[in-house]
């Protein structure tokens, strides 16, 4: 693997990246995208659904290998990477929260987001204390000891977010983080992502809802897998 560019690199750089569902039909779910943010961007991803943009957010997540194009995270190409290398990686840089909070029910809230350092090298002891930095970062500190069943929407939600950024990744990805929300929590849980962005962290915020996408610096849009930057 190589090593990571200077910090005034692009977070995400994404050169003709396309991607192919062969088949009888092969279907072109991504067709040359071309992308670049930057460390402490906010940017919103929209469009109808199969649009693509599911299959932009695999990409971006390591989760699958485009068929062509390239794709560098933090200045690391990663289309040679062995898949060992690539979960490593996306351990390290990328932080997920999705619609669903996949939160485990018989664990308690710090728990869960020790959990998301339990494949990594962060030494046990020391797994706890940044547990609770993220939690508070969240604004769930007084919530530790909780279980997510005693929890509301938004709670849970931060609690995701928390397990999300525990391990001090570079890029934030977001699936319809709002999704299951009412209005009033969807607003803080876009309060804690400007939070997060204001602090350095790079956001990607795939959403179907106008408010959500206009609360970003940049939208961009997907439609029938082409990829274009609104407001340029």
């Amino acid at each position: 693997m190589s090593s990571p560019a200077t910090a005034a690199a692009p977070v995400v750089e994404l050169h003709d990246l396309g991607r192919t569902f062969e088949g009888a039909q092969p279907v072109e779910a991504l067709r040359r995208a071309d992308l670049s943010v930057m460390a402490g961007d906010y940017v919103s991803i929209v469009g109808p659904s199969g649009s693509g943009k599911s299959t932009l957010l695999h990409l971006l997540g390591l989760l699958d290998r485009p068929t062509k194009g390239s794709y560098l995270l933090d200045g690391i190409d990663t289309a040679d990477l062995s898949d060992a290398q690539r979960t490593a990686l996306r351990g390290q840089r990328i932080g997920f929260v999705f619609q669903s909070f996949h939160l485990l029910s018989h664990r308690t809230v710090v728990e869960n987001v020790m959990l998301a350092m339990l494949y990594g090298d962060t030494p046990k002891r020391q797994r706890h204390n940044l547990a609770i930095s993220a939690l508070e970062r969240v604004g769930l500190g007084h919530r530790l000891d909780f279980v997510p069943t005693l929890l509301s929407g938004g709670e849970r939600q931060r609690v995701a977010i928390a397990r999300a950024i525990v391990a001090g990744p570079s890029l934030l990805l977001a699936d319809e983080p709002t999704g299951n929300l009412d209005q009033t929590t969807s607003e803080s849980i876009m309060e804690v992502f400007e939070e997060l962005q204001s602090e350095g962290l790079t956001v990607m915020v795939i959403t179907h809802d106008s408010v959500v996408a206009g609360r970003a610096r940049r939208t961009v849009e997907m439609l029938d897998g082409v990829l274009s930057e609104v407001g340029q």
